[in-house]
């Protein structure tokens, strides 16, 4: 995980053409009774894939577009109406899972967005910054290496720089290597999940800060691990729910400057997390097939819950976390 050390060249600031996109091999979204809007009713039971899944294993952090069957982030499905027109929005690990779907979605509402990504991630990025461009929306692309503080705060200061000023703050990239024993656990993994999970939220929200106006607001993706643990992730949990109190208590401390500070706490869901070392194979066959809805989410089911999150309108809302768990556990 080597940090962007050089510089602007390994930056990619895009504003204008297209990159190609590969097409999203998102499912047929299940037939349904047509409700009286014009929409179709979804069986949320059939929508998406059940398990059992193929076995698959990629080099971390792993690629959506190698994976099978390919994670729909919203490309086919999101459609905006404006509930985000201006906005200017950061968001770590948006090549990708939740953070790709975010993207896609804030640039369909009318948002300029920055994404953050580790430099082997450059295909699915690439992909993201076409579909922000296909938007009508600027597109900053800005991979490093996020375990580094000298990244972490250039990032701020590019994605500023990029998008003329900042006010969403999607904080979403992690990482996660599932171990069965803490005695299987390194110094070094130990280390490296922890500046992932922990340490560049804080460079990054540091560096932020004395930059966002009133009205701005910063999101945290924590999981259902946060309350839940599973005994294979025992430090990857501990970043969750750690990431759960930054946001309850970050967002008393900045109330008082109109800054909003919110979570989103998923339980399984279909991403490149979990075929690069943050499942094992058995786990993975049977992902999301405890859950009362018998599968794993998509990430583009998660995308309007950052966009609700992220409005204007949504106000009141600050300390607050959001699951979306497929009918398991909190909150």
């Amino acid at each position: 995980m080597a940090d962007d050390k050089d510089g602007p060249s390994r930056r990619t600031i895009v504003g204008g053409a297209a990159i190609g996109v590969a097409a999203a091999a998102a499912p047929a979204i299940a037939a349904g009774t047509q409700a009286s809007g014009g929409n179709p009713l979804v069986d949320p039971t059939t929508k998406y894939p059940k398990p059992p899944f193929e076995r698959q294993s990629q080099p971390w952090p792993g690629l959506a577009g190698k994976m099978t069957p390919r994670p729909d982030h919203g490309e086919t499905s999101y459609k905006g109406s404006g509930r985000l027109a201006g906005r200017k929005a950061l968001i770590t690990g948006g090549d990708s899972g939740m953070g790709r779907a975010a993207a896609i979605a804030y640039a369909r509402e009318g948002a300029d967005v920055a994404i953050s990504y580790y430099p082997s991630e450059e295909p699915d990025a690439r992909e993201v910054v076409a579909l922000i461009q296909q938007a009508g929306r600027k597109a900053i692309a800005l991979p490093g290496d996020l375990r580094e503080e000298s990244y972490c705060t250039r990032l701020v200061k590019d994605a500023m720089a990029g998008l003329g000023g900042l006010d969403i703050l999607v904080m979403n990239a992690a990482r996660q290597q599932a171990r069965a024993s803490i005695l299987d656990l390194t110094t070094e993994e130990f280390d490296a999940t922890m500046k992932t999970n922990i340490y560049a939220p804080f460079w990054i929200i540091k560096a932020a800060l004395p930059h966002l106006p009133a009205g701005s607001v910063i999101i945290g993706t924590t999981s259902e691990q946060a309350y839940d643990p599973t005994p294979d992730l025992y430090h990857y949990a501990q970043t969750k729910a750690a990431t759960m109190n930054y946001v309850k208590s970050l967002a008393k401390q900045l109330a008082p400057k109109g800054i909003r500070v919110c979570g989103v706490a998923p339980g399984p869901i279909w991403t490149p997390l979990q075929v690069s070392g943050g499942a094992s194979m058995e786990k993975l066959e049977q992902f999301g097939g405890d859950t009362p809805l018998m599968r794993p989410g998509q990430p583009a089911e998660l995308a309007g819950i950052y966009v609700r999150l992220a409005e204007s309108d949504n106000s009141y809302t600050t300390g607050n976390i959001y699951g979306a768990g497929g009918g398991k556990g909190q909150p």
